[in-house]
């Protein structure tokens, strides 16, 4: 029977089976340390020569660098590191056999100890994903995935998720994918799928979607992506305010949940949590688009007003800063039609940035929606748009419209920020960038 290393800690003077890869060899003749990695954890199994049978010994002895294999032994706890356990290769109580198997013998692996570019990395990212680094940064991927699902339910959202093509862009057509859809002409790979969960409301009252968006932007910085995961959830009955509570308790849930289970993974890659300690305690800053540029001027940024913001901007405004940083009411003309006016000030509309502490830049975006029809007529002419493309997203104000809100939250500029990761391709499993679409 298989036992998982990560369960290693409740088999104290058991004797195990694990089954996984050879992630490391020390040998010196007599003594042989390997490092198994199963997926769930790390653990060094150690085998003495002596006492060995001559197979076993010649088994460990010629077993490669990522060889799967199979072994049995003794779970001890480390001689001298606090919560670590080893797996003493020696002949089984019952049998009288010590029990290593190699399950396929590796070549020559490509991904040596000597440093390799990235360029050579993303080449072999299919080999890549099994080094210590990554293994570390998917489990806290996966950490971040959990800890939204779970506080959305928590907050009676449920789960309702949208399609990827669509025939409509959702916030302009510049930045979409076109795509020959058989007789119907062009559809478009989704760049959010928000208009269709603020259909879905109507029935839920609160609700999300999560999966892949595509945005056709040339941007090559560490912060982009062409294909990555969103979240957009939305919300019946929910204005401006308490969008932005749900958005700050959301990433609150999220670290919290990153700095209980992800304790291992933070030591692999050396991270420094203290920040993410401090942070989840204090309410986070406000500032209006209006105060973010008067602020960002006298740190010294050129940025003018009705411009968006760059990622300098939105450092400067974090640098100095405990807590992420909400800018919110952003001029009207520079922000997307389906956003409600703001009734205190015509020019601006009631939406949000959050932008993450230690440079993590803008994580959510989200706003108040419009749900009057005949404003929302106004803003999809004024800004060029069919109004026949939208036909359907204009009967949701026809039959039973009510305040709404929601919001976009992106997992791999989630996962970078809380996993220290310095550029957002080490973030998802396969990365899709301007110049790159292979493996």
């Amino acid at each position: 029977m298989q036992t998982f290393i990560k369960d290693l800690s409740t088999e104290v003077g058991e004797e195990v089976t694990i089954k996984g890869w050879l992630n490391n060899k020390r040998s010196s003749g007599k003594i042989a340390f390997l490092e198994i990695r199963d997926g769930s954890g790390f653990a060094q199994a150690v085998a003495v020569k002596e006492g060995l049978p001559a197979e076993v010994w010649e088994a460990i002895d010629k077993t490669t660098q990522e060889s799967s294999v199979e072994v049995t032994g003794k779970v001890t706890k480390h001689p001298k590191q606090e919560g670590v356990y080893e797996l003493q290769i020696i002949p089984s109580a019952s049998s009288g056999q010590a029990s290593f198997k190699i399950i396929q013998l590796a070549q020559e692996y490509p991904i040596s100890k000597k440093d390799h570019g990235p360029e050579f990395l993303m080449d072999n990212r299919h080999l890549w994903l099994r080094s210590k680094k990554q293994w570390a940064i998917l489990r806290i991927r996966d950490t971040v995935e959990t800890a939204i699902n779970k506080y959305l339910h928590s907050e009676n959202f449920i789960r309702t998720d949208s399609p990827i093509f669509t025939p409509n862009a959702c916030e302009g057509t510049t930045t979409l994918f076109p795509v020959p859809y058989f007789d119907l002409g062009t559809a478009y790979l989704s760049q959010s799928g928000q208009l269709y969960i603020e259909a879905a409301i109507a029935s839920v009252g609160r609700c999300y979607d999560f999966g892949p968006v595509f945005r056709a932007e040339k941007s090559a910085t560490k912060r982009h992506l062409t294909e990555f995961w969103m979240m957009d959830a939305e919300a019946a009955f929910v204005e401006h305010d308490e969008n932005l509570k749900i958005q700050e308790n959301l990433v609150k849930a999220i670290v919290k949940k990153c700095l209980e289970d992800c304790q291992q993974e933070f030591k692999i890659l050396e991270r420094d949590v203290t920040a993410l300690r401090v942070m989840v305690d204090k309410p986070f800053v406000r500032y209006t688009y209006d105060e973010a540029i008067k602020k960002l001027n006298k740190l010294g940024s050129d940025i003018k007003h009705g411009e968006d913001l760059g990622n300098d901007d939105e450092g400067l405004l974090t640098k100095d800063s405990d807590v992420p940083v909400f800018i919110e009411k952003w001029p009207k003309n520079i922000k997307p039609f389906y956003m409600k006016i703001d009734p205190g000030n015509s020019d601006l509309v009631l939406n949000d940035d959050l932008i993450g502490i230690e440079g993590a830049g803008e994580l959510i975006g989200g706003s108040q929606r419009e749900d009057d029809y005949d404003l929302l007529i106004e803003r999809i002419g004024h800004e060029g748009l069919s109004e026949k493309d939208y036909e359907w997203y204009l009967d949701l104000r026809k039959y039973g419209s009510v305040p709404h809100s929601g919001f976009g939250i992106g997992v791999e500029r989630v996962v970078r920020w809380i996993s220290g990761a310095e550029h957002i391709r080490e973030c998802v499993p396969f990365p899709r960038t301007i110049n790159r679409l292979r493996p």
